[in-house]
């Protein structure tokens, strides 16, 4: 058997054996363990699938092996061998993920040179990025290719919606905007299998429904093709969709594969599968609602032991942090302009948060939702020049960083960027490390501190897994973990951007679940970003809203 990617594949199937991709009774393996112990499926032409399945499924790893990551090692069995044959080789695939992305932020990071510049290093553009499958290098500095500047006439680059983002930095896009780029950039490459996951987190509206047509369109011609050797005269390749909930998946596709436990757990039409989840619905609605108000039971007692066995140092169900009532805002912004060269992102933005005021930020992908959270959490320097006052002091009048996030629980994509390339920290030391602000855990923990991890990793159910590693989860379980490292304090504010990313249903369930009885105890104040009108929680309130164009440039209103 000659392995999945293999730059060679003599047993490769042709338009004439009618399989695309092949997989008889395999395990798949990374370098050192069997993650799936068997699995069996077959893509044939004329079908589109979804590959979806809970969090630690098995999903992940199905999809790593289909782009060469990981390798199907066939097995033995009364029939013979198993194998693996597929059309098409390593270099021939494109994943465009979350993960992905995280790589890409954490290799701009590893590229900065802004220290030994003495300025600011913006790192690469979406355009040397774009053209580096075009003919270009990827060098640092290395000259554009003469491609480069027509690169807004390519169709791919209309229909992802990156022609104005072209010349930013990648490392000052948001998150939608790199997703984006990152799927023009597969467009561009001449892949013949696209392999997309989690497609839609992160997007806003407008540019769901971009993507939701343009992916129809893939699908439609997908459909219609009678062989993969088809899409060698075609502008587009071969789709598999992999996502973590059954939502907003385009008609067309028809085939399902799910995973769970390590294994496929369903595989067939998507008709079946629609009425295998409605059947699982019917049943889970009970038990769901049950497991409801034992969680919100369970969380209220953890809060309160906590608050009583540490003396109100994490926080008390009956009065705020440090003790007292809030009467001054815990944030305000007085006219504050943000902006890179030409590119205002905030202009004259006055805002302020009350505490008991949760807050729902909203605006189209790089409107600067993301940029207000980071001038409050310090990780944007252009805080200093501005009239920014967070918990009543104006930033740089004194205060360290470490007086802001003592009273500050974070969920961002930064943040979790800075955690994978920590990733051997335990699940219990990264609750831990909430107490502490920091990435990854440097402090003697105290036998306190690790009870108390237990329970929260137990809330949302990672019991008996306190001692595995935070890199060696999927990324919608790191996810989830992270958001109890930032509640576990009772922290004044909880910064929550985009926090369900990755996350399947049961996870997404838990997590709204544990934000809402968070905000209903009175000692924390949400900051929630989601573009998903379904995360958004009955108790925030007032919402800021961003008008990038429009002046003013925000409007401030009440559900």
């Amino acid at each position: 058997m000659e392995k999945n990617g293999g730059t060679k594949n003599p047993g490769a199937a042709t338009e004439h054996d009618g399989d695309l991709i092949s997989i008889r009774n395999c395990a798949v393996r990374d370098s050192w363990h069997t993650v799936i112990p068997c699995v069996s499926w077959s893509m044939r032409a004329g079908e589109a699938w979804l590959v979806t399945g809970h969090n630690g499924g098995g999903k992940a790893e199905f999809i790593k092996a289909l782009a060469g990551q990981m390798e199907f090692h066939p097995l033995q069995n009364e029939n013979g061998q198993g194998g693996c044959r597929t059309v098409y080789r390593k270099e021939d695939v494109a994943v465009v993920s979350l993960e992905a992305a995280a790589r890409l932020i954490e290799e701009e990071r590893e590229r900065d040179e802004s220290e030994i510049l003495d300025r600011e290093d913006a790192g690469r553009t979406g355009r040397a990025f774009l053209c580096e499958v075009l003919g270009g290098s990827d060098r640092k500095n290395a000259p554009l290719p003469p491609v480069a500047a027509r690169l807004e006439s390519f169709p791919q680059v209309r229909l992802c919606g990156v022609e104005r983002i072209l010349d930013r930095g990648l490392r000052y896009m948001s998150t939608g905007e790199i997703r984006r780029t990152l799927l023009c950039r597969a467009l561009l490459s001449g892949c013949r299998l696209l392999i997309l996951s989690d497609p839609f987190a992160g997007l806003d509206a407008q540019s769901r429904e971009i993507l939701l047509e343009f992916l129809g369109t893939m699908v439609r011609r997908q459909t219609e093709r009678k062989s993969f050797l088809d899409s060698a005269q075609d502008d587009f390749p071969r789709l598999i969709l992999c996502m973590e909930r059954f939502t907003e998946i385009p008609g067309l596709i028809n085939r399902v594969l799910e995973f769970s436990g390590r294994r496929v757990s369903f595989c067939g039409s998507r008709t079946e599968y629609e009425e295998l989840l409605e059947e699982r619905r019917r049943a889970g609605e009970e038990r769901r609602a049950l497991e409801r108000r034992e969680f919100i039971l369970h969380l209220e007692r953890i809060r309160e032991e906590n608050a009583v066995s540490s003396g109100g140092r994490y926080g008390s169900p009956c009065a705020d942090n440090d003790g007292v009532r809030e009467s001054a805002p815990l944030i305000e912004f007085n006219k504050v302009n943000v902006g890179w060269g030409d590119n205002h992102v905030l202009k004259d933005l006055t805002w302020r948060v009350m505490a008991g005021e949760h807050w729902l930020l909203q605006g189209p992908n790089g409107s600067g939702k993301t940029t207000i959270l980071e001038l409050i959490t310090g990780d944007n320097m252009q805080v200093f020049r501005e009239d920014i006052k967070i918990f009543g002091s104006r930033r740089g009048s004194g205060e360290t960083i470490w007086d802001i996030k003592r009273r500050l629980g974070i969920v961002s994509y930064r943040l979790h960027v800075e955690y994978r390339m920590v990733g051997g920290t335990s699940l219990t030391d990264t609750v831990i490390s909430g107490f502490y602000d920091s990435i990854g855990l440097y402090e003697r923990a105290t036998d306190f501190e690790r009870a108390v991890a237990g329970e929260w990793l137990g809330l949302a159910g990672f019991s008996g897994r306190g001692e595995q590693s935070f890199g060696s989860l999927s990324y919608g379980e790191q996810r989830a973990v992270l958001i109890l490292r930032a509640a576990v304090k009772s922290p004044s504010v909880l910064i929550l951007d985009e926090p369900c990313h990755g996350l399947d249903d049961d996870y997404r369930e838990k997590i709204l679940d544990l934000l809402d009885t968070i905000a209903r105890t009175g000692t924390t104040t949400l900051l929630h970003v989601t573009h998903d009108p379904s995360e958004i929680l009955d108790c925030e309130r007032h919402v800021l809203e961003l008008r990038p164009g429009e002046s003013p440039m925000f409007g401030v209103t009440l559900r």
